[in-house]
């Protein structure tokens, strides 16, 4: 299948176009960009820098790909926005390329669904199958894990995780890690409990949520000593892969900086 680019569009002709892409009018593909196979472009979508899309992707009006990040240190250095395979970005969603003090890289992965008006800022790891929606801002250095889901108008601070399978809840303001499987929400955004429902859409036996669940009551309600919590569920046989996940996110959490296990890494 070839190419198809809109007479009114403007791509320059060193930027990489593979098979079935197809660009709109008024959009601007710069030199530095590769598009992979069948990645659609509406209307009116910028794309500059060193910018490389996987494959299915699906673009949408007044987005822009790789405009220089927000950070004073920055200097023009040779940094990318990296995204994988079939991914939905919507209207004026803007993505910003990394800094070589962070890497270099903003890497958005496969399958997520990025919402009107998201800002993803450098640095910044979307892993895969998450959904952002409305209007919500990542700082810099935002680790956002597998099946995550965040709601609509939420800030979140720089050097923030949110971990796999959670939940943050609309208009909140996210200073720290949000732990795996849990429903957080509030300003500051606040650990409510675990996010039973995303964990039974996607399949998690009940005996692993029973196990979660327990080890919410321990730590947020009990606000027992993390040593404590894995002993007392040995002996319950809870420690289950997805509870060991949950403890181990937690100790890195609480060796971090402000409750930002990236903070501490990246002062490292």
């Amino acid at each position: 299948m070839s190419v198809t680019i809109s007479p009114l569009a403007c791509v320059d002709p060193r930027a990489q176009l593979d098979e079935g892409v197809y660009v709109g009018p008024f959009c601007i593909v710069g030199p530095q960009v590769r598009l992979g196979a069948h990645t659609r472009l509406e209307g009116n979508v910028t794309l500059m820098g060193q910018v490389e899309l996987g494959p299915e992707n699906h673009i949408f009006p007044g987005a822009v790909i790789g405009a220089p990040p927000q950070d004073l240190s920055y200097q023009n250095e040779a940094t990318q926005v990296i995204i994988g395979r079939g991914n939905t970005i919507r209207e004026c969603v803007t993505i910003h390329r990394g800094t070589t003090r962070g890497g270099g890289i903003t890497r958005i992965g496969n399958h997520n669904l990025l919402m009107a008006c998201c800002h993803v800022a450098h640095d910044c790891t979307v892993d895969d199958h998450v959904v952002v929606a409305n209007g919500t801002l990542l700082g810099g250095h935002v680790w956002v894990q597998d099946h995550a889901v965040l709601s609509g108008n939420v800030a979140v601070h720089q050097y923030v995780t949110i971990g796999a399978y959670s939940f943050v809840g609309g208009v909140s303001g996210v200073r720290q890690d949000v732990p795996p499987f849990m429903l957080a929400e509030g300003i500051p955004a606040r650990v409510r409990c675990l996010n039973v429902v995303g964990l039974q859409r996607h399949g998690f036996a009940p005996s692993t949520i029973a196990a979660l669940q327990q080890a919410f009551r321990l730590v947020f309600r009990h606000h027992e000593p993390l040593s404590h919590v894995r002993g007392r569920l040995a002996e319950q046989g809870l420690l289950c892969p997805e509870v060991e996940q949950l403890l181990v996110f937690l100790q890195g959490q609480r060796q971090g900086v402000h409750g930002r296990a990236r903070e501490r890494r990246e002062a490292a």
